[in-house]
């Protein structure tokens, strides 16, 4: 899988996580771009993206992630 399409497959788990239709993913999108991206919110998505791909983050990854392109790029090593 490549980051684009990990990236593109993410798009509607964080729709529908943050219950915002509206949402485009780029890679340099954070946190402060979406509403309601909170502490609570983060964790949540978290388990999507993990329940979706088969996969679980590192406690590392999880907090060292900067923007949803570091997301993707690991999405797209690690997914099954």
């Amino acid at each position: 899988m490549t980051k684009t399409e990990a990236l593109k497959m993410l798009n509607p788990i964080f729709c529908e996580v943050f219950d915002d239709d509206s949402i485009v993913l780029t890679e340099e999108t954070t946190a402060a771009d979406i509403d309601g991206w909170d502490s609570v919110e983060h964790f949540n998505l978290i388990s999507a993206v993990e329940a979706a791909f088969s996969m679980q983050f590192q406690m590392r990854e999880v907090s060292g992630m900067k923007n949803v392109g570091e997301m993707a790029e690991i999405v797209a090593q690690r997914a099954k």
